[in-house]
This record gives structure tokens, sequence and C-alpha cells, in this order.
């Protein structure tokens, strides 16, 4: 992501304003907006896939799934940003200053991608800690079947597990529902590596 240029620090209303009418998502914390990088086909096909089987499993469940173009806030931090995907249990809370913007996502998942993955896997995912309703962060890979899924604990801490190989389903800790990683990575070509 690039910060835009600014003449000065932007308030949230401005950034609401300004997201309102542009072409492409900008994430927006401590006054500047950053542009949501541009997705692959191999991410688009991903999250299709994703959103298709979760849609599917979930649907006898007081869980729904979100997609890329809606916003979350975390409020201990002021990020606004747009996750991949992302489940949601029991009714959506919205923030007071804009009713588009989720405040209690219970799942988020991230496609990780090679302009996002560092921003993922570590200042994201420290964000998301701080909001009290995620009890589960998922990263998926686009270079290779394997979904890791870290799970908040008891005592404050995150476990991680890996889903590994097409032959392996994905299950959530905190919702009902599993996914084969076939059905993930249906269509999805992985980049030519000397290791396979």
């Amino acid at each position: 992501m690039s910060a835009m240029p600014k003449q000065h620090k932007l308030t949230v209303d401005e950034y609401f304003a300004i997201e309102e009418k542009a072409e492409r998502k900008s994430e927006f914390f401590n006054g500047e907006m950053f542009l949501v990088a541009g997705a692959s086909r191999q991410h688009n096909a991903l999250t299709r896939n994703l959103t298709a089987a979760l849609h599917l499993r979930l649907m006898s469940s007081n869980c729904r799934v979100f997609v890329a173009d809606q916003r979350v806030k975390i409020d201990r931090t002021g990020l606004y940003t747009y996750p991949d995907l992302l489940i949601v249990c029991g009714t959506p809370e919205y923030a007071s200053e804009n009713p588009n913007t989720l405040t209690n996502p219970k799942v988020v998942i991230e496609v990780l991608s090679n302009s996002t993955e560092r921003y993922d896997r570590t200042t994201k995912f420290r964000q998301y800690k701080k909001l009290n309703s995620v009890q589960e962060y998922v990263l998926v890979s686009q270079d290779e079947p394997l979904i890791e899924r870290f799970t908040r604990q008891s005592d404050g801490t995150w476990a991680q597990t890996d889903f590994v190989g097409m032959d392996v389903d994905m299950t959530f800790a905190t919702v009902k529902a599993s996914v084969p990683l076939s059905e993930v990575y249906f269509e999805v070509e992985f980049p030519d590596s000397p290791n396979r």
C-alpha cells in the first residue's frame, strides 16, 4: 500500500467523503489514507472459492460471510481497513460514525500476496488482535495449498495451526465450518517452483 499525498491530516469525516466517491478502496489510519493494492486473478479465485464455500456451510447458523468491500474499524487504534473476507456471528455491529463500517468480526481472513504478506502477518495482525470480537485470524497462501489459522486463547495468546496439501480440510475453531483445501484452491494455478 502507498500513502496518498496529503497537505494535512484528514479527519474521519473527510476520509469517508473521499472514500465514498473514490474508484478504489483506501485504508485510513492516523489522518492518512492508504490505497489498497489491486488483487491478482489467483487472489480473486481464492476469495471467490472461500466466499462460496463458507456461505453454503454457514447458511443454517447465525454466522455470515462478508467480502472484501466490507470496511472494518479497529476501535482501539482507529484503523479503518478492508479484510479479504470476514465472518460475523450474531447481529452485525456498525460504527456510530458510519453505518457501512463493521466493528465486530469474529473471523478475519486475508489472502496473502507478495505486496501485502509482510503487512498482513505483522502490523495488520497486531491491529486485529486489539479488536476483542476477533477470535480467529486466517492467512491463505496463493503460492501453495497452505492455510494458517491463528486462534485466540483464553490467556490472550494465539495458537497457530497449519493446513497443508490438497487432501486436507481446513477447520475453523470458533465457527462450525470445515472446507477442503481442494475446494479453496479450485482453479488456482501455483507458480512453478523447483521444490515441487
